[in-house]
């Protein structure tokens, strides 16, 4: 893990902590993870720290920028890297497969939603 993520938090007031630094690897080994993925990944190596903590951990991260979440369905949000984030997630409905495809392709759909309705589309929260 790059220096930069503990940089930003001790310069934001908080610590860093085995947790913290648990949860950043987590994510980044994971890429699209669930809370509970996350959390079983984490205790593969920390058995101690619970489901609370991984949720307390991922919003803290998320409002420092660190990290950003995606509903890729009916379930509960998936987890990524921050510096990760620049994509649109296409989802296989049959297998659940996430693969990441370059914003550029909704391109078009974004020009025409701003055109006739006035939105500035956000087409990194995307799910297809």
């Amino acid at each position: 893990m790059s220096e930069t993520w503990q940089e930003e938090l001790r310069a934001k007031g908080y610590r860093v902590t085995p947790q913290r630094q648990l949860v950043l690897e987590a994510v980044t080994n994971l890429e699209h993870a669930t809370p509970e993925e996350i959390c079983a990944e984490v205790q593969r190596t920390a058995r101690g720290v619970n489901i609370s903590t991984i949720y307390r951990t991922l919003e803290l991260l998320e409002q420092l920028g660190l990290v950003k979440h995606a509903h890729l369905g009916h379930g509960p949000p998936n987890y990524h890297l921050a510096a990760d984030a620049e994509h649109i997630h296409l989802v296989c409905r049959d297998c659940g497969t996430v693969n990441d495809v370059d914003p550029a392709c909704a391109q078009g759909l974004a020009v025409q939603l701003e055109g006739s309705y006035g939105f500035e589309t956000d087409v990194h929260h995307l799910t297809v």
